[in-house]
């Protein structure tokens, strides 16, 4: 399943969010978003499921344009990872993870569809957790259903929306990891917004960074996290390492000095402390 994102706008109302996006993805690829916040990272992803309606450009698989697939068909090969998971009903996790298979079914449940959420929860090795209360495991256990339930859909891509906020950093690198093997070895694309440059670095081959609404770098993780390109959109300058064939950013200080009445303020904080 080959993804096509050419020359994508998007703007709410009169003011824009991203600006002439373009970028390809292939199976057994991972590819990281990264930039600060406000950069338009979660609603590039909003706008590849066909949550979103960009105005200009076009999003294809295959070569079918996504404007015209069903919600449905959508879903048939995209699986969407939102930020939070928060549902007021009791679902169990196996509930949740059956949840994937709504683009498939008719009327009720086939015995198919229920040994495919048994096949992913075995999968994610949270066999263990089908009929516990999804609101009652943990952050990293509920990240590994969320996966789960995009993974019963039978997606071809993965979109990932922050899947390791919130979660220390063991249960990121599981994930993470999770991510990266269920990509190789399952033959699907991912793409992933993150905030952690490292972990993009660690676990991507191809790399954008956003920077309001628009791609200022793109390419392998040595190409994208130079100090130049950090320092230009975050606004922070680092020394980048190779850790392991990997780029790794140690941030060293903001280019940015505080302001005065930043600075003032901290003043009076500590003195009256």
């Amino acid at each position: 399943m080959k993804l096509v994102i050419h020359d994508v706008v998007f703007s709410y109302t009169s003011t824009p969010v991203l600006d002439n996006i373009i970028f390809e993805l292939t199976p057994q690829e991972t590819l990281a978003i990264v930039g600060p916040n406000g950069a338009g990272k979660s609603t590039l992803l909003k706008c590849i499921d066909g949550l979103l309606k960009f105005q200009k450009g076009s999003i294809s698989l295959d070569g079918k344009d996504i404007k015209s697939m069903s919600r449905s068909e959508i879903a048939k090969h995209i699986g969407y990872v939102p930020q939070t998971s928060e549902h007021i009903f009791p679902f169990t996790v196996f509930d949740m993870v059956l949840l994937g298979r709504r683009s498939h079914l008719n009327w009720r449940n086939s015995k198919g569809d229920i040994l495919n959420a048994l096949k992913m929860l075995q999968l994610l090795n949270i066999e263990d957790l089908a009929m516990k209360n999804f609101n009652e495991v943990s952050g990293g256990q509920q990240q590994k259903v969320i996966i789960a339930r995009a993974l019963a859909q039978e997606a071809e891509v993965l979109l990932l929306d922050e899947p390791t906020s919130n979660l220390d950093i063991l249960h990121q690198l599981e994930v993470m990891e999770l991510i990266k093997s269920l990509v190789i070895d399952i033959g699907i694309a991912a793409i992933i917004s993150v905030h952690d440059l490292n972990l993009a670095s660690t676990y991507s081959d191809k790399v954008i960074m956003l920077k309001q609404g628009k791609i200022v770098a793109a390419g392998d993780p040595f190409s994208v996290f130079t100090p130049e390109n950090i320092g230009s959109v975050y606004g922070v300058e680092v020394a980048v390492r190779n850790e392991r064939g990997r780029p790794y950013i140690v941030p060293l200080r903001p280019l940015r000095a505080p302001t005065h009445s930043s600075g003032a303020r901290a003043h009076n904080l500590l003195s009256t402390g």
